[in-house]
């Protein structure tokens, strides 16, 4: 039987469209048998491995592609470069706890999440990122199709959701409670990120119910980390440098931690 259809019977695909490249490197390397099967076999796992994530980035329906590596630390100094280290490690998502990363527009509060959700993906784990409006406008409609229980439980399957935007636009008292299922559902379930422009404090006017926000704010945050940034705008640093702005700043930060976050175990 002809090498090329053993390769195509087993579905190795990926070892087929290389194994000329990996030939060549045995030669060179003077391989033997045992060493050039792992050389094989290790093509064909890498380029399985490449496909699963490249169809696992997809699934997530990221805005963009970022890493953590592209993340400026040193124009945000307020951030801890280990705990960032220990969150890209991917253990919260395992644990099923909590990221909030807080902090005023331009921060790079998305960067951060997308960067996190790309090493879950990385990592094997199933990841989805909504925009809150985009979340709300999804409940709220299965709610009035009667579909609500379905999508919830779409909602609970990844292993880490990503919220983008919360406290840009007030939720209804509908909308609030909502989101309080969601949260519940994958309270110790699974892990979740979640973006906000707002400190803690003002988490009851977002949600329209103070004693809601307390509910949903207490499930968040038993297992969590908080990031709390407190720098300047990305895109004001940018017209800064081309000379469209004044001389920076020191920024009040939109998102000062209240006593609520100060209260809560920084696990990673």
């Amino acid at each position: 039987m002809e090498l090329n259809m053993l390769l195509d019977r087993l579905k190795l695909d990926h070892l087929e469209a290389q194994l000329d490249r990996v030939c060549e490197q045995a030669s060179a390397k003077d391989l033997d048998y045992k060493d050039f099967l792992v050389s094989a076999l290790d093509a064909e796992w890498r380029g399985r491995f490449q496909r699963t994530v490249e169809s696992r980035l997809r699934q997530a329906r990221f805005p963009w592609h970022k890493t953590l590596e592209q993340f400026d630390v040193d124009f945000q100094p307020s951030l801890d470069r280990r705990q960032l280290r220990e969150l890209a490690g991917c253990g919260f998502v395992e644990r099923a706890s909590n990221v909030v990363i807080l902090g005023p527009p331009g921060v790079g509060k998305t960067h951060l999440a997308v960067a996190f959700g790309v090493k879950a993906v990385e990592a094997g784990y199933t990841v989805r990122f909504m925009t809150l409006e985009t979340l709300m406008t999804r409940l709220t409609r299965a709610k009035r199709e009667n579909r609500l229980e379905r999508v919830l439980q779409q909602l609970t399957y990844p292993k880490l959701l990503i919220l983008d935007e919360i406290g840009y636009l007030p939720l209804n008292r509908e909308e609030a409670s909502l989101f309080f299922r969601l949260v519940v559902r994958r309270y110790e379930r699974a892990s979740t990120i979640v973006t906000s422009n707002k400190s803690f404090v003002d988490w009851g006017e977002v949600f329209n119910d103070h004693v809601l926000a307390t509910a949903i704010l207490d499930r968040l945050l038993h297992h969590a980390t908080t990031l709390n940034i407190k720098g300047e705008s990305y895109r004001l640093k940018e017209k800064r440098k081309a000379g469209l702005l004044g001389r920076a700043q020191s920024a009040a930060p939109a998102a000062a931690e209240s006593p609520i976050a100060e209260e809560v175990p920084m696990t990673t």
